[in-house]
């Protein structure tokens, strides 16, 4: 066990990312007492279930009470509003940090509501499943996966270290990282790889020659992976597409560029462009692999530890 890292963690909202962090913490001993709040008094009545936080408070201003850290884990949309509503009770000296995917819509909507004498450091960790709610959480969903740590200018140098502490204490590497970069890092990683799974999800059931039971009784592996990728939170990746608008849309031009240009190699039979291609990607996916972010297991590497930037919350 770990010396405790922080006196009180308090999660405002309680899915796969908050609930995770707080089987992670309890597991090396990071946190004196976890408190949590979720705005749903059903989820808070099945996190106190299963045991899910030492404290469920039922309003995020009880939740944040003498807390020095704050962990905003709700959607990107609902951020700023949370923020208004318990910036008044941080205790001074206390850190407020996030676990949103978009980082510079953060920022903005949450700067500017942070009291004096109390810090912020916002981040993002790179790891999820499909699944999301307070039963989904497990303590080991950050081993070996990032966390990308976004200081904000003015960022307290020690409020940063012992937020670093903390994830690495969870098992993650810790690394950092400007906020308009990192959007268009995962405009490339995640977010246009979510929109094209919907997509190709979409696309398969217009299809109505192929009907609905071929489609799921012959789901071979790459559209069965899309499926499990356009299963996660709709509420999270529509505030994700809303707020980094500009990367995505950037990616997602790139992406139909390459995409016209493989039609065209197709159409004209041309197999040595095609034969290239599939050389390069292959050779980023072995990249993927021996970076220790995924395994070449048969069965994706995907059992319930599995990871996929993103979903929850998170």
């Amino acid at each position: 066990m770990s010396q405790p890292i922080y006196n009180r963690v308090a999660l405002i909202g309680l899915g796969l990312i908050a609930s995770s962090m707080f089987w992670a913490i309890k597991r090396s001993g990071l946190a004196g007492e976890v408190t949590g709040y979720a705005r749903s008094a059903q989820t808070r009545d099945k996190a106190r279930e299963i045991g899910l936080c030492d404290r469920v408070c039922d309003s995020a201003v009880e939740a944040v009470e003498g807390a020095d850290l704050v962990v905003l884990c709700v959607p990107i949309g609902a951020m700023g509003p949370v923020m208004q509503e318990i910036a008044g009770s941080l205790m001074p000296g206390a850190t407020v940090s996030d676990v949103g995917s978009v980082k510079r819509h953060v920022i903005d909507v949450v700067q500017p509501l942070i009291p004096e004498g109390v810090h912020f450091v916002p981040a993002h960790p790179l790891a999820g499943t499909e699944h999301s709610g307070p039963e989904s959480g497990f303590a080991e969903l950050y081993d070996n996966r990032w966390c990308l740590l976004v200081p904000v200018e003015g960022s307290d140098p020690d409020a940063v270290a012992r937020l670093r502490a903390l994830w690495e204490g969870m098992g993650s590497n810790v690394d950092e990282m400007e906020a308009d970069h990192h959007d268009l890092v995962l405009a490339v990683t995640s977010h246009t790889p979510h929109l094209i799974a919907y997509t190709m999800v979409g696309v398969a059931d217009d299809l109505r020659r192929v009907t609905d039971s071929e489609v799921i009784k012959y789901s071979a592996a790459g559209f069965r992976d899309f499926t499990r990728i356009a299963a996660s939170d709709p509420t999270m990746w529509r505030d994700v597409f809303l707020t980094n608008k500009e990367a995505t849309l950037e990616i997602l031009g790139r992406f139909t560029e390459e995409l016209f240009a493989l039609q065209r190699a197709i159409r004209t039979g041309d197999g040595e462009h095609l034969h290239e291609y599939f050389t390069h990607t292959r050779a980023i996916r072995r990249g993927i692999i021996e970076a220790g972010q995924d395994t070449d297991a048969p069965d994706f590497g995907r059992g319930q530890a599995s990871s996929s930037t993103g979903g929850q919350d998170k």
